[in-house]
């Protein structure tokens, strides 16, 4: 998959170039990282890519000709690619959306600064507003990374085993359940018994039932978007009891 994002801050992006999962996945091709620098289209000795909004106001706007120069190439060596623009306006992302992200042969991200670029520049090129959370950074850097990482682990042979990702969070549409390893006992706290047993249907079971609570403690709201089957929703009415019964 290809990423194309346009930046005044290429540099950010070694963050992701050298490192973990995604460091893999760009060294053996299965993701692209290609960036374009709005900087490099200027035309002046300053390499000026700011400007004052029109009506007034604090805050600088992102100059059109050398964002829109920048977008046109990225668009040109990807011309597959949808173009997304990085921006608290956007539409919030959540697991489902990177799935669809994720289906494309690849995107490119613009990603903002100051306080954003000109209005007629996204009615012209940009197909997609993403926001990853309702606050305000000080560039769409940072959210192009989290977008990147977060598709690039759903590409078949990112992950080091198949099943990663599928048992993520909200990959069903639940928090996930927790986790333990080696040692069984720490300060007297011991791994649930049920993990030890050798019984997986058991394991896989208990495992459902704490995802199913851990979403219910702490994001019901995804609950009430997903719906339960009947099974499930008897292993949440037995947590429940137990959480009631110990609180």
């Amino acid at each position: 998959m290809r990423f194309d994002v346009v930046t005044l801050f290429p540099e950010l992006f070694a963050a992701l170039q050298g490192h973990g999962i995604m460091g893999r996945a760009l060294s053996s091709g299965i993701a692209e990282l290609h960036l374009w620098n709005p900087r490099d289209y200027t035309q002046d000795v300053h390499r000026t890519v700011d400007d004052r909004p029109y009506g007034g106001g604090p805050g600088m706007v992102l100059k059109v000709e050398p964002l829109k120069a920048a977008i046109e190439d990225a668009r040109a060596a990807a011309p597959q690619s949808p173009v997304a623009y990085l921006t608290p306006q956007g539409w919030t992302l959540d697991q489902r959306a990177m799935l669809e992200i994720a289906a494309r042969p690849g995107w490119i991200l613009i990603a903002g600064r100051y306080e954003g670029i000109d209005e007629r520049l996204i009615e012209r090129f940009v197909d997609e507003e993403w926001s990853i959370g309702d606050y305000v950074l000080s560039g769409g850097e940072l959210p192009a990374m989290v977008v990147i990482d977060a598709v690039t682990r759903l590409l078949p042979g990112a992950l080091g085993h198949a099943e990663s990702a599928a048992q993520d969070s909200y990959m069903a549409g639940l928090l996930d359940f927790p986790q333990y390893t080696r040692p069984e006992a720490i300060d007297g706290m011991r791994v649930p018994e049920v993990l030890v047993s050798g019984n997986h249907e058991a394991i896989e079971r208990w495992r459902l039932q704490q995802a199913l609570g851990r979403t219910w403690l702490r994001r019901p709201d995804l609950l009430e978007v997903r719906g339960l089957a009947a099974d499930e929703q008897a292993l949440l009415d037995e947590f429940i009891q137990v959480h009631q019964d110990a609180g």
